[in-house]
């Protein structure tokens, strides 16, 4: 189980650090982000429903459970607009990346309010995270960083970093991972559709090619990676898991790179490096795992 542990939280950061590949021509092209969401999620919802249709397989949930799934609807969707909107002051690389401080917080919200411990390993990795996150930061020597969109990218990792910790610690962590999929992109869709409403967008897609573009940021930066997210939770733990994501930035940045023209300099380099040995440290720290796994 520990081996798919992490390659589950491996998939679920590549998958989500695809999300460049998608978002940015939306964005220049000046389409509503509202609208973008509201299908990403309203697809997410509609292939994972399909699936557990197709199997078989009960969507009942128990009224107590209600109000935590909507809880999981709105982080997630928070995360996901804070992220997005950050890339207007920051580069997408640089935004990805800073969305992962998240590892910071979940370890210390699970040392303050669970009292998980945290180990020495714990503490190395997540100092190679951050510090590798720091020098993706730097530009030509200096720190070149938007304060706005510093702030906005915490809102986003705050957000992530408390979905984690809901599915860990919350009645829905007895629901398959499908199930409880389903709902969280249920609930998000819903929170996107009552802001367009609000803002009196409009629902219809202009093409059905950029309704299967939609499709397909849907399929991969959404369902592969909450669902491969929510089953490495239960296998490893929240804080393995979290540190696992930091891949995620390195996939991020490497679209930029390579497809939007993001400049690749000796600091992004070592910020790469950084977060790989980081999340080296994690999977060879047995300790970790054993301090961290879901009971």
């Amino acid at each position: 189980m520990k081996f798919k542990g992490y390659a589950l939280g491996l998939l679920s950061s590549i998958s989500y650090g695809l999300i460049p590949l998608f978002i940015i021509p939306v964005k220049q092209a000046n389409f509503s982000l509202d609208t973008t969401l509201f299908y990403r999620f309203l697809f997410s919802a509609l292939i994972v429903g399909t699936y557990l249709f197709i199997r078989k397989q009960s969507i009942k949930i128990c009224i107590k459970q209600i109000p935590v799934l909507i809880i999981l609807g709105l982080l997630y969707a928070i995360s996901a607009e804070t992220l997005f909107l950050a890339y207007d002051y920051l580069t997408p690389g640089i935004a990805s990346t800073f969305l992962f401080i998240y590892p910071l917080i979940v370890a210390i919200i699970m040392a303050i309010f669970f009292k998980e411990k945290i180990t020495n390993s714990v503490i190395i990795s997540i100092g190679f995270v951050l510090a590798g996150v720091l020098l993706l930061s730097f530009k030509n020597g200096e720190f070149n960083l938007n304060p706005v969109g510093l702030g906005i990218v915490l809102i986003s990792a705050l957000s992530y970093g408390l979905y984690i910790i809901t599915v860990n610690k919350s009645n829905v962590k007895e629901l398959k991972g499908f199930t409880l999929s389903f709902y969280s992109f249920l609930f998000t869709t819903c929170y996107y559709a009552v802001k367009m409403i609000i803002n009196k967008d409009p629902f219809l897609l202009p093409s059905y090619s950029l309704a299967f573009n939609f499709f397909t940021f849907a399929f991969v930066t959404t369902v592969v990676s909450s669902i491969a997210l929510i089953y490495a939770i239960k296998y490893i733990g929240s804080t393995p898991t979290s540190i696992l994501g930091a891949f995620e930035p390195v996939v991020a940045v490497a679209v930029s790179v390579i497809l939007f023209g993001e400049d690749f300099t000796l600091s992004l380099a070592l910020g790469i490096l950084f977060i790989i040995v980081g999340m080296i440290l994690n999977i060879l720290s047995d300790k970790i795992i054993n301090n961290t796994r879901i009971q």
